[in-house]
């Protein structure tokens, strides 16, 4: 598509880093595409701002605050001595730009709701394939380094590893936003300890305790703030009124934003964005604003499961949480289903909509995925875990579970 030559040199002010400046022409027009501009409507937490109020910021500023550390990461690994060529510097910096771009409404709640069996990475992918050809193979080195099939393998850690520019921003990003503090994280300190080896990202044995702070934060971000409990129920929520409405969608026409319609009735696969560009086109045009005109609209619907769900969403009417360490009881939760029928009227397959039953899992760690290598004087490396001399480090990397039960508030507790 053609492009407009005005000025392109521009610059943002991010409240985390303060100016942000577009390194070039492609970057600016890539940000100023639809595809892209679309990010400004996708929260980044999802509902996480219904425990969290100042947690409204979006896809856009996250993808704009990568950018900036990969811009800053090139150049001080090129101020230490590494060889990294403009084209690379500007293919690593549009991958991490771009990353994010396949995210649907309200971020991951929806990701296997709306579209079940594509993830966002696949659809991230998908608009990055669809860019390129508009720019006429312009991002080829971008695509590879994103899909992790450039030879400089390193590029592709900056982007997608346990020690990425994604996760950098986002711990920063989130704990700024949402106040939480215990997720701020010394992303200035992580990246000038930056070092390659073999092809492979590392730390300087110096910056240790900064990487174990990066590990606990992300522990803590989770539980607080990611897996807290009312967010848990909220999303959950959110996933069930979309799964009821798909059942009943022949009655939801009128009272569904044209863009979600589009994907209620269909069991949408992965063949189906390979196959036809309307697909693309249509999920392109789905953000959260849909979502929730749809979710005003249902909360008068005559059906008691979609109005109840929608409503509580809408008004913030969230389900009671119960977590614990273990598996709950059948016969706890056939008699709760009960309940829930009596209560409401409604039939035993109905009540499945208002009884979750969930299990949650984090891994702060996960040392069988690419490792955080720790380089030491001699030149030998270790694995973060192996290497910290915090007990916690090496507890951290085994994965803890939590189950959870959500219903209405209204129904007795008293089986439990």
């Amino acid at each position: 598509m053609p492009f407009d030559s005005a000025n392109k040199k521009k610059i943002f002010n991010d409240p985390v880093y303060g100016f942000v400046s577009i390194p070039d022409e492609l970057h600016f027009d890539l940000i100023e595409h639809p595809y892209f501009q679309r990010l400004r409507r996708i929260k980044q937490l999802g509902l996480t701002h219904l425990v969290y109020p100042g947690a409204l910021h979006t896809r856009f500023h996250h993808s704009l605050g990568a950018m900036h550390l990969m811009q800053q990461a090139i150049q001080l690994l090129r101020n230490k001595g590494y060889a990294i060529s403009d084209n690379e510097k500007q293919a690593a910096s549009i991958a991490i730009l771009l990353h994010d771009i396949g995210h649907g409404p309200y971020s991951h709640t929806l990701e296997k709701t709306i579209i079940e069996g594509v993830n966002h990475e696949n659809l991230s992918r998908i608009f990055i394939q669809q860019l390129n050809k508009q720019l006429s193979g312009a991002l080829d080195e971008a695509q590879a380094i994103f899909e992790g099939k450039h030879p400089r393998m390193f590029l592709s850690k900056l982007v997608s590893s346990q020690l990425d520019m994604d996760r950098m921003d986002y711990l920063k990003r989130d704990s700024f936003f949402t106040g939480v503090t215990e997720g701020n994280i010394n992303a200035d300190r992580l990246l000038a300890m930056l070092e390659v080896m073999n092809d492979e990202l590392a730390i300087q044995a110096k910056g240790i305790y900064s990487i174990e702070k990066f590990i606990v934060a992300r522990r803590l971000m989770y539980w607080q703030v990611y897996l807290h409990k009312t967010v848990l129920s909220a999303e959950h929520m959110l996933m069930n009124a979309l799964l009821r409405a798909r059942e009943i969608s022949d009655s939801l026409k009128t009272a569904t934003p044209e863009p979600l319609y589009y994907f209620l009735p269909r069991q949408t696969k992965p063949q189906d964005f390979a196959r036809t560009d309307e697909t693309i086109y249509q999920y392109s045009l789905l953000d959260d604003f849909d979502v929730f005109s749809a979710l005003k609209s249902w909360s008068r619907h005559p059906d008691k499961v979609l109005g109840l769900l929608s409503n509580g969403i809408v008004n913030r009417k969230l389900f009671r949480v119960v977590m614990a360490e273990r598996p709950f009881e059948e016969e706890q939760l056939q008699q709760l289903r009960k309940t829930i029928c009596k209560q409401y009227g409604i039939t035993h397959e109905e009540a499945g909509y208002l009884l979750i039953i969930g299990k949650t899992s984090n891994h702060a760690y996960h040392p069988q995925q690419s490792r955080i290598n720790i380089l030491f004087k001699d030149g030998s490396i270790k694995d973060i875990s192996e290497a910290s001399d915090q007990l916690n480090i090496s507890v951290l990397s085994h994965p803890v579970s939590k189950y959870f039960l959500c219903f209405p508030k209204d129904v007795p507790l008293g089986i439990f």
